[in-house]
């Protein structure tokens, strides 16, 4: 899934020349970078073409309709399990020869999926995937903070996550589409796409020294702050919650298929776009007044969804619910971008992959808590009222939002 590096200048670093100074020039410009987009494409395709085609071809071959998602459920459980481990790897093997084995694994399995559809097997192919996931997810942030010149990474990360979310947008319904239309072999082709990233490895930049000057929060640190990352990792856990909540239940809660299907679109969309252009923000301005702004957008939004669900069916209660997701959407995405550049900042130069792994670790979590906690409640109290609590929740985070992100 889903969206690091210091929204603070560094002093003591060499004078930039003016091209890198913040907001002086587009990054999109930069070769490197597009190329980065490229492999984001094609790693993240290839991941969001077999999320919801699989569980379909799975029951197609006879395999029960309650166990279908036992494929997603693995390989997201592959991918948080192995997130935490992915730091060592790339001390012990290095940046290229860990994310190469990352694209492998999540795109050379593909195919395979076609030789049985026996549950077992998918499973296996499922897990092993899950594995290359964990990997192209931790090490991409990362990557992105290494192209972009000082005071430009929160930009290079925005950029980053609206990349991955074009293929989430794109990639999703077409697999549905032409796994229902009896083509799931082409979809699993498809979802080969991640080898095709492995050429553009070896054109990005190495890691930059570490930086030792000591008004960096994370400067020099030989761990990673546990105490201090506790706040901004509960933020993103209770956003992603509600994010994963909303996602899993909306289309069952509302009557009408058409209406769930463009307040999800909306949330789409201006969570990306959210997520892209609060990086350029964060730069200019920092990045604590945009985090406390965008969950008091989540909290608005949430209580105007909340109370036109509690309506009957009508015009207002589909304007509120549509404002509403798309609002949500705003404080959604912008939560992602700077609660990971936050990790980046806190944990420090040197300690970027844990702070990443930690940063997916609670995003996947989050995620799928939220979509089997928010809708078992709101199966038995309805989805209005839970999201009035959701609301409560959020606002709940303010506090730590605050305390935790550095001036």
């Amino acid at each position: 899934m889903p969206p690091p590096a210091a929204v603070m200048k560094a002093p003591a670093m060499p004078p930039t020349t003016r091209s890198e100074q913040p907001g002086s020039s587009s990054l999109w410009h930069l070769p490197a970078l597009r190329r980065q987009i490229v492999l984001a494409l094609l790693s993240f395709g290839g991941f969001f073409v077999t999320l919801s085609s699989i569980p379909l071809w799975a029951v197609d071959g006879g395999v029960p309709e309650g166990l279908a998602g036992l494929a997603t459920t693995v390989m997201l459980a592959a991918t948080v399990a192995t997130q935490l481990f992915v730091p060592a790897m790339v001390r012990r093997f290095g940046q290229p020869v860990v994310l190469a084995a990352g694209l492998i694994a999540l795109g050379a399995p593909t195919p395979l999926l076609l030789l049985d559809r026996d549950l077992w097997w998918l499973l296996v192919v499922s897990a092993i995937r899950g594995l290359g996931f964990a990997v192209v997810t931790v090490l991409m942030p990362i990557v992105a903070t290494q192209i972009a010149p000082p005071g430009r990474h929160g930009e290079a990360i925005g950029i980053y996550g609206l990349a991955i979310a074009i293929p989430n947008l794109i990639a999703i319904p077409l697999s549905v589409a032409l796994t229902t239309a009896g083509h799931f072999a082409v979809v699993a082709w498809i979802g080969a796409l991640p080898l095709l990233a492995l050429p553009l490895i070896r054109s990005f930049p190495a890691p930059a020294p570490v930086t030792t000057d000591p008004r960096d929060p994370g400067a020099g640190r030989a761990r990673v702050p546990v105490g201090a990352l506790t706040g901004i990792t509960l933020v993103l856990l209770v956003i992603t919650m509600i994010g994963g909540g909303l996602l899993a239940i909306l289309p069952v809660q509302l009557p009408s298929g058409s209406l769930a299907t463009v307040a999800l679109l909306l949330f789409g969309l201006t969570s990306a776009v959210a997520r892209w252009r609060s990086g350029v923000l964060a730069d200019r301005t920092g990045s604590r007044p945009l985090l406390v702004g965008g969950l008091v957008f989540a909290v608005v939004a949430l209580l105007l969804m909340s109370g036109g669900l509690l309506l009957d069916p009508g015009p207002t209660r589909t304007v509120m619910v549509l404002v509403g997701a798309a609002i949500l959407g705003v404080g959604y995405g912008a939560v992602q971008n700077l609660s990971l550049l936050v990790s980046f900042v806190l944990a420090g130069p040197d300690r970027r992959a844990t702070a990443s792994a930690l940063w997916n670790a609670t995003f996947d979590a989050g995620t799928a808590v939220g979509a089997l906690l928010i809708g078992a409640v709101a199966a038995g109290a309805g989805l209005g009222p839970v999201l009035a609590g959701c609301a409560a929740l959020v606002a709940a985070t303010l506090l730590p939002a605050w305390r935790s992100t550095p001036r």
